[in-house]
C-alpha cells in the first residue's frame, strides 16, 4: 500500500463549469491539505437527515420509484427499445469482503457494465461538469455514487451529437455529468445509480446499476434520456443532495 494518498489529478482544461452565484473557487480537482472526505459524507447526510420525517417520506419515494426492475424502470426501457437503443438495470456488484473506496486511478475494477454503472471507485470524486476529455472512470463511478446521471460518448460520435449531449446537460446541470469514453467508439451512453440510502453500506445491498447505449440522436432518443434522468438523477445509493452536485462542485468544495 503506497504510503501517501494518491493525489486527484487536475482534469483537463475544458470549458469550465458554471457556478451559481459568486465566492472563491478552488482549481478542478484540489483538495485542502488534511481535507476528509468521510467528514464531508457525513456532513452531507446529516443535512439530509435533518429534514426529519419529510426527508424519510422522500427517501421513501425515491426508492420506490427509482430503485431499479419496477414500473418505471420497464418503460425506461420501453422508451430506449423505441428509439433503436440498448438499455439494461444490473445489480450494482462489490466483490465480497472488498471494499467500496479503493485509491488507485489506474487499478482494473470489476465493473459489471461498460461504461461503468456501479461499483468500487476512486474516494474522490470529479468536478462536476461537462468535459471535452475523458475524465478518468474511476472517479466518475464516484460522482454516480452520489446520485450522477453520466453522459459518456466514443471519439468517433459526431460534433454534432456531442453537441446534442451538451443541450442535454445544460438543461439541468446539476447531478450532471459529460465525458467522452474510448470504447464506445461510435455511440454514446447513460448511465446512473441507484439505490436506498438507509441500507447502503459496506455490507450491501449496493441498489442497481442503469445503463443505455445509443447509436443516434432523434426525438425518441431525447425522450427517453429525459425520462432516464427524471427517474434516477439525485438518487444515488449514499443519498447525497443535489446540492452538493452543482457545476464546480468537488471534494474540496460544495455548495451544501
Amino acid at each position: 500500500m503506497a504510503k501517501k494518498k494518491p493525489r486527484t489529478p487536475t482534469p483537463p482544461r475544458v470549458q469550465a463549469p458554471q457556478r451559481r452565484g459568486g465566492g472563491p473557487r478552488r482549481a478542478p480537482g484540489s483538495a485542502p491539505a488534511g481535507s476528509d472526505l468521510g467528514l464531508r459524507h457525513r456532513a452531507l447526510l446529516y443535512g439530509v437527515a435533518g429534514a426529519g420525517f419529510v426527508g424519510l417520506v422522500i427517501a421513501v419515494l425515491v426508492i420506490a420509484l427509482g430503485g431499479g426492475g419496477g414500473t418505471s424502470d420497464k418503460q425506461i426501457a420501453a422508451d430506449f427499445h423505441a428509439a433503436g437503443c440498448t438499455y439494461k438495470t444490473v445489480k450494482a456488484y462489490i466483490p465480497k469482503g472488498q471494499p467500496i473506496h479503493v485509491p488507485s486511478l489506474t487499478k482494473k475494477f470489476p465493473w459489471n457494465t461498460s461504461p461503468p454503472s456501479n461499483g468500487q471507485h476512486y474516494p474522490e470524486w470529479a468536478v462536476w461538469g461537462f468535459y471535452t476529455q475523458a475524465i478518468n472512470p474511476r472517479q466518475v463511478v464516484h460522482n454516480e455514487e452520489h446520485g450522477a446521471v453520466v453522459e459518456w460518448w466514443g471519439p468517433k460520435v459526431s460534433p454534432s451529437v456531442v453537441n446534442d449531449l451538451r443541450s442535454f446537460y445544460d438543461e439541468q446541470p446539476d447531478g450532471g455529468f459529460g465525458t467522452p469514453y474510448a470504447s464506445l467508439r461510435d455511440k454514446f451512453a447513460l448511465t446512473a445509480w441507484t439505490g436506498n440510502p438507509a441500507t447502503y453500506s459496506a455490507n450491501g445491498p449496493y441498489g442497481f446499476g442503469h445503463l443505455a447505449i445509443c447509436s443516434q440522436w432523434t426525438p425518441k432518443t431525447k425522450t427517453a434520456f429525459e425520462a432516464f434522468r427524471k427517474a434516477y438523477r439525485g438518487k444515488g445509493p449514499e443519498g447525497i443532495p443535489l446540492c452538493a452536485d452543482e457545476p464546480g462542485d468537488s471534494p474540496a468544495k460544495s455548495d451544501c
